[in-house]
């Protein structure tokens, strides 16, 4: 028998960003740098902050899947700080993509936004637990913010 994956919901995070830098077309695409601007964080294991400062960097490869890096910090309730570098894809159908591109508000199941976060927590905190756990995100595309429900991987 084998074992399924069992996931426990941590908190969600969203992230209000910028208006994209265009860097242009390079080697592996079209190259754009989002500045995040701050937002929340809650939930029932996490609730807080995200701090201003950090950046979302994307490349939108030739076959239409846009791969990303996001690093930024968030701070809880409490004023612990907790670095997160969070990677992603997102696509879906090409028409759903260019309403997400223009801002518009698209209902997340019509298109993939999955994220892997890695999370740097003080070890003497109460939030150590994120650096000793796999975790996985849930992405929405809004108009100026994305919203990610972090999961934990039981």
């Amino acid at each position: 028998m084998r074992e399924q994956l069992q996931s426990e919901f941590a908190f969600e995070a969203r992230v209000t960003v910028a208006q994209p830098l265009s860097i242009g077309d390079a080697s592996r695409g079209l190259r754009r740098i989002i500045p995040i601007t701050g937002g929340s964080v809650a939930g029932p294991r996490l609730n807080g902050r995200v701090l201003a400062g950090g950046a979302d960097w994307q490349v939108v490869r030739a076959d239409g899947v846009l791969e990303l890096e996001a690093r930024y910090t968030l701070e809880s309730d409490n004023g612990v700080r907790i670095m997160i570098t969070n990677r992603a894809l997102r696509h879906g159908p090409p028409e759903v993509i260019e309403r997400l591109t223009r801002g518009e508000s698209v209902d997340p199941a019509l298109y993939y936004f999955r994220t892997v976060p890695q999370f740097e927590a003080p070890t003497a905190s109460a939030y150590a637990w994120l650096n000793r756990a796999i975790f996985v995100g849930v992405a929405e595309r809004q108009s100026d913010a994305a919203v990610v429900r972090f999961f934990e991987i039981k």
